[in-house]
């Protein structure tokens, strides 16, 4: 049995069912993400795990002990889990240090050292504790919002979207930096979240959600390399899905022949390319004369972005595509460095590294 064990849950508001049976294991120590669009259920099901709703139907299980089951169920205050909300839900009238020890008995010993220390481990300078929630910073709160939670030494962390109202510099570190604290604790925590870079840099494992239920759980890097479906594919990060013919463990499709992840024959398939696997090398209008199995594009747009830019290019020859749905007259669109983004009009050979995945 696993340290959290979701199995069958379903929950519905009036004729809008939320979540159409969720099974889901998390491993003691380790942080998973659930990622979805808006409306999925994430949240409803974060809110069941935490006790402030009842299911319909299925179980809970953390730690051995049954949370919800039918007629049986836990309230919030008694399952020992810390939850961290979007907006730290902090409360305006008290300190900094009466937020963070909200949750511990007024009269406990050492109740100062323990808020003390637990400002320092989140990294907020102990000075901060006489403030109020206004007069911190947006990070700052968010740090203080997972302090409280951590103050009543809960068995599981949630996270709902906490880094989401904080800028992009801030919000990298501070995930980095509540990934490194919470592991170090030992927490075994759960993030959802809408931003697919959070939920593959921050878990040990996702689950993808879509109308209710889970598309695809696994590791970030098997979901992002070896998705079940275009759904899946296209909402964990930049896709490119040809039609292709597969034979032998090779694609033949509109960017040549391709090594793919199957050994199965198929003649009408669907493959998924990373985007970060088409390798783009200037070249000239001249050099296109180079051997038959070449592949040549033109640069169509490119959209300066810094460290990293958007290219499209148009393929100029295409290697006998499967048919007419083929991306031959339609721009592939790329990520590259921005130091070294090729032009518009500019002509580039185009090759593929890696190997291609099989949709199902």
């Amino acid at each position: 049995m696993s340290f959290l064990d979701l199995t069958a849950l379903t929950r519905s508001y009036g004729p809008v069912r939320a979540l159409a049976g969720i099974d889901l294991a998390v491993e003691a120590g380790t942080r998973t993400a659930i990622v979805g669009p808006s409306g999925c259920g994430k949240t409803t099901l974060l809110r069941l795990i935490a006790g402030f709703e009842a299911p319909d139907s299925g179980r809970i299980v953390l730690d051995g002990q049954t949370m919800a089951d039918g007629a049986a169920f836990v309230p919030a205050h008694k399952r020992g889990i810390g939850l961290v909300a979007q907006d730290g839900a902090l409360f305006p009238h008290l300190s900094i240090a009466d937020n963070i020890g909200f949750g511990m008995a007024r009269g406990e010993a050492g109740r100062a050292e323990r808020v003390a220390e637990l400002a320092y481990i989140v990294g907020l300078d102990k000075a901060i504790l006489k403030r109020r929630p206004h007069e911190l910073s947006g990070g700052q709160q968010q740090r203080v919002a997972l302090a409280r939670a951590m103050a009543c030494k809960p068995r599981l962390m949630l996270l709902d979207e906490p880094f989401s109202a904080l800028d992009t510099g801030l919000r990298s570190s501070m995930r980095k930096a509540v990934a490194e604290l919470l592991e170090n604790a030992g927490i075994t925590t759960i993030l959802v979240t809408h931003d697919q870079a959070e939920a593959l840099s921050f878990a040990d494992q996702v689950a993808v959600m879509r109308e209710g239920a889970f598309s695809q759980v696994g590791t970030p890097r098997d979901l992002y390399l070896r998705p079940k479906n275009r759904m899946v594919a296209e909402f964990l990060g930049d896709a490119i899905v040809i039609p292709a013919r597969i034979a032998g463990g090779f694609a033949q499709c509109s960017l040549g022949r391709i090594a793919v992840d199957s050994a199965d024959r198929r003649d009408v398939a669907r493959i998924m390319l990373r985007p970060e696997q088409v390798l783009l090398k200037r070249t000239s209008s001249e050099g296109m004369s180079g051997t038959p199995d070449m592949l040549f594009a033109e640069v169509t747009e490119m959209e300066f972005a810094g460290a990293v830019c958007t290219v499209a290019v148009r393929l100029l020859n295409n290697p006998d595509p499967p048919d007419a749905a083929a991306i031959g007259s339609t721009p592939l669109i790329l990520k590259k460095p921005g130091i070294e983004a090729p032009a518009v009009g500019e002509v580039v050979r185009v090759s593929v590294t890696g190997t291609a995945h099989v949709l199902e």
